[in-house]
């Protein structure tokens, strides 16, 4: 009784610990074009970039200073309440900037969501209360008097407070640098990955010190912290020439997509299958973190999603072999510890390397839903843009190949449609799935190869074949 609690509580934590991660991230991935946007700028117009231009330089303080924080802060107050929220963060977002010197990303994850919560709560009080004709007199009279509100604490307390955070935070960081102690976040980056934090780690905590570095240096070494592929690519690597079963027969295709792809989530499921692999991950982590930091190289912003191109893209001039060493250099010790664990503990054949079917019971299918191809199908990660996108794919291309004429949409967790049929997605993250669904879940071990895409599709072919006679 006591290991189940255990086991229920660790659950428990983890995926709470998803769920806010996933709240963090959620404000910066909808914003990355912008980013990219500000860093392709940033390599060529600077003064030591590809094409010098000194007038249109002049955008890069602004769009890092005004433009980014605000659209991160929007986004933040409409997750909580709409658009309503989304324009109440945006003005305390603009509050926050003015009272401040620093670059405002840490204030705008703090009062944008705050203000769509603030303002939400004022409309759930005040909505049974207005009378029919003045709802839009009201709720904008409410959103602007609480705007100026914000404008103000913004202004003479919420941006002091922030910087003088963010600097000490900042120093703090810093003195692990002059230490160098910087190679050991990989003891905490790279389990936190593994549990599928690796969007909040990255959009949420080290792209917004990354920009602030980076808008004093020119780069930052913050973006490669979490995003160097080289540690996976090593696993995978060791798994392809020492591991077994269909492990082994994916891994190949994996190593594909995650370098010139940029999905990191591909190799995941291949240290959870072998959690001592976890060791090769942090040993690759620090070899590659500390690689960087003796050839001080950094990207101009973040490199997403984390694929060699764009890696190559985001280095500043003169910087690509620097970044390439890091990756390399992370993939080579990576493997070598990947190589030593297969050895002493080899796979055997009959190693379960996915699921063992979906992690929650299984509903009846509707033949109806099948006769006339509206069976939504959906394929959830944490983030819904990267390995669910994917998976997507490749589950809708099984569909095609069998005759089935059925369309696989992809999302985050958080997004899942409610009325969802069928809902695939990691095992580790099934339980969260479950709770966005009144669908059947799917959950899966290997985004490659996973045996329970035949399964499903072979069960679809089989209903609908019988459905039609």
């Amino acid at each position: 009784m006591k290991g189940n609690f255990q086991s229920v509580t660790k659950s428990g934590v983890r995926e709470n610990v998803q769920k806010g991660g996933r709240f963090l991230s959620g404000m910066i991935m909808p914003n990355i074009a912008a980013f990219i946007a500000w860093g392709f700028f940033t390599s060529l117009f600077l003064e030591n970039g590809w094409l010098p231009n000194e007038t249109l330089a002049t955008v890069i303080g602004p769009m890092l200073n005004y433009l980014l924080p605000i659209m991160i802060g929007y986004t933040g107050g409409r997750m909580v309440h709409g658009v309503r929220g989304g324009v109440v963060g945006a003005i305390a977002t603009f509050g926050v900037i003015i009272g401040g010197s620093i670059p405002m990303f840490l204030g705008a994850m703090l009062v944008g969501p705050l203000g769509g919560l603030v303002i939400k709560k004022i409309d759930n009080a005040l909505k049974p209360h207005i009378r029919t004709g003045f709802e839009m007199l009201i709720n904008n009279f409410t959103a602007g008097i609480l705007g100026v509100l914000f404008l103000i604490l913004g202004v003479l307390l919420m941006g002091p407070v922030v910087q003088a955070v963010s600097n000490a935070f900042g120093s703090g960081v810093q003195a692990m640098v002059d230490a160098g102690l910087l190679p050991l976040t990989s003891i905490i980056i790279e389990p936190a990955k593994i549990l599928f934090l690796n969007n909040a780690i990255q959009y949420g905590v080290l792209t917004p010190m990354g920009m602030e570095q980076a808008a004093e240096l020119g780069k930052s070494i913050f973006f490669i912290l979490e995003g160097n592929f080289g540690p996976g690519l090593g696993v995978l690597l060791a798994c392809w020439l020492f591991g077994k079963g269909i492990a082994k027969e994916s891994a190949p295709g994996s190593m594909i997509i995650l370098v010139f792809g940029g999905i990191h989530e591909l190799y995941f499921p291949y240290v959870l299958m072998k959690p001592v692999l976890l060791l090769s991950c942090i040993g690759g982590g620090m070899a590659g973190i500390l690689t960087n930091q003796i050839l001080n190289s950094g990207l101009v912003a973040a490199a997403t999603p984390g694929s060699i191109f764009l890696y190559m893209t985001m280095a500043p001039k003169g910087d690509q072999w620097k970044v390439l060493m890091g990756i390399l250099v992370a993939t080579a010790v990576s493997f070598l510890i990947s190589m030593l664990i297969y050895k002493l503990l080899p796979d055997r054949e009959d190693v379960p390397t996915t699921a063992d079917g979906p992690s929650v019971p299984r509903k009846k299918l509707l033949d109806t839903a099948l006769a006339d191809n509206s069976l939504k199908i959906v394929f959830a990660c944490d983030a819904g843009m990267g390995s669910s996108a994917m998976g997507a794919a490749t589950l809708t291309n099984k569909f095609n190949k069998a005759g089935l004429n059925y369309k696989v949409e992809h999302s985050s967790l958080e997004e899942i449609p409610r009325d969802a049929d069928i809902v695939v997605t990691h095992a580790s993250l099934a339980a969260r799935a479950q709770d966005y669904t009144d669908g059947r879940v799917i959950a899966i071990k290997n985004f490659m190869n996973a045996p329970e895409y035949d399964m499903l599709v072979a069960e679809l072919k089989e209903i609908k074949e019988k459905g039609g006679k």
